[in-house]
C-alpha cells in the first residue's frame, strides 16, 4: 500500500448519474487537463467549473473553457489577491510579489481585466471573490471589500453567476450582498456557515456548494447546514487540489473524487445517491447558466 501523502488516491466507484464539479483548480493539479477530465468522466463527473484566483489564472480558466466543451470558467481576483495588489503583500494568493502596478490603480487595472474576461461566452461565473479574514488581517479588509463590490457589479452587468469565497467573514459577506444587491445567481463556494446561515442563504435564493470537508469528523456544522438547505440550492465541488474527502484527507484532491462527497451528502440528506446526483447536476447547470 502506498504511504506517500502526495500520491493520488484510487478512483472511487463510479456514480450512475453524472454530476458536475462546481469549483475546481485544474491549473494547481498534477497531470494534464485531458487526463483530469478523462479520469473524472470515468466515475461520472462529466462537467467542471474551472475557477481563476488572479488575472493570470483567470486567463488560463477562460482559455481552457474555450478549448473543452465540458469545462466552464469563472474569473476573479481571490479576496487575498486584492490586498496583495494594493499593499504589495507577498503573502497574497498568487505569491508572485508585487511586480505589477500596485495601489488602487493596480487593483483597478486588474479588475478591468477581469471585467473583460467576464464578457466572454464561455466564462459562466465571476469568482471566486468575497472576503477572507483568515489569511488577511484588518489592514487588508478595505481592499477586499472594494474588490468584492466591484466583482458583484461585474457579475450583474454581464449576467454571470457570482462565486463567493467566504472564510471567517459570514456577517460582512452577507452585509455586502444586501448593500450591493446580489446577482440573480449567487453561489457560496465551499460553504462554511452553519444551519442558521444556510436558512438565511435559502431565503435569499443563494446556492450553497459543499466540498470534501463536509466528510470531515469535525464538520458537523456543515452537515447540519446541508440537512436544512433546500435541495434545489445545493451544489457539490472539490476545490481541488484542496479539501480531499475522507478517507483520503491530506492527499491531493481532483474532480474524480467527487463521488465520495456525493455519497456522504446523500447520507446526510437521507436520499439515494442517484436522486441527489440528478439534483446536483441540474442545480449546477442552472446556477452557471450552461
Amino acid at each position: 500500500m502506498p504511504s506517500d501523502k502526495n500520491a493520488a488516491p484510487p478512483s472511487p466507484e463510479p456514480l450512475r448519474t453524472p454530476v458536475a464539479d462546481s469549483h475546481t483548480h485544474l491549473d494547481m493539479q498534477s497531470g494534464t487537463v485531458e487526463e483530469a477530465l478523462a479520469r473524472a468522466a470515468s466515475v461520472g463527473v462529466t462537467t467542471v467549473v474551472q475557477v481563476g484566483c488572479d488575472v493570470k489564472g483567470s486567463h488560463w480558466a477562460a482559455e481552457t473553457a474555450a478549448a473543452y466543451d465540458n469545462v466552464h470558467a469563472a474569473v476573479a481576483l481571490h479576496p487575498n489577491e486584492a490586498p496583495r495588489i494594493v499593499h504589495g503583500d507577498p503573502d497574497g494568493w498568487s505569491r508572485q510579489g508585487a511586480r505589477e502596478p500596485g495601489g488602487d490603480a493596480g487593483l483597478d487595472e486588474a479588475l478591468a481585466e477581469i471585467d473583460r474576461l467576464a464578457a466572454l461566452p464561455h466564462v459562466k461565473g465571476v469568482g471566486e471573490t468575497g472576503l477572507d479574514y483568515f489569511r488577511t488581517g484588518p489592514e487588508g479588509k478595505a481592499a477586499q471589500e472594494r474588490s468584492f463590490r466591484a466583482h458583484i457589479e461585474i457579475a450583474k452587468r454581464h449576467g454571470k453567476a457570482l462565486v463567493i469565497h467566504d472564510r471567517e467573514a459570514h456577517a460582512d459577506v452577507l452585509r455586502v450582498l444586501r448593500e450591493e444587491g446580489a446577482p440573480e445567481r449567487t453561489v457560496f463556494h465551499c460553504y462554511s456557515g452553519d444551519a442558521d446561515m444556510a436558512r438565511v442563504c435559502a431565503r435569499a435564493g443563494y446556492y450553497m456548494s459543499f466540498a470534501g470537508n463536509v466528510t470531515f469528523k469535525n464538520a458537523q456544522n456543515l452537515r447540519d447546514a446541508l440537512a436544512v438547505a433546500p435541495l434545489e440550492l445545493v451544489l457539490v465541488e472539490t476545490d481541488a487540489p484542496f479539501l480531499t474527502p475522507m478517507p483520503h484527507r491530506g492527499r491531493p484532491n481532483a474532480p474524480y473524487l467527487i463521488p465520495l462527497t456525493v455519497r456522504a451528502m446523500a447520507a446526510v440528506r437521507g436520499v439515494d445517491e442517484d436522486t441527489l446526483a440528478a439534483a446536483l447536476a441540474a442545480n449546477t447547470a442552472r446556477a452557471f447558466g450552461y
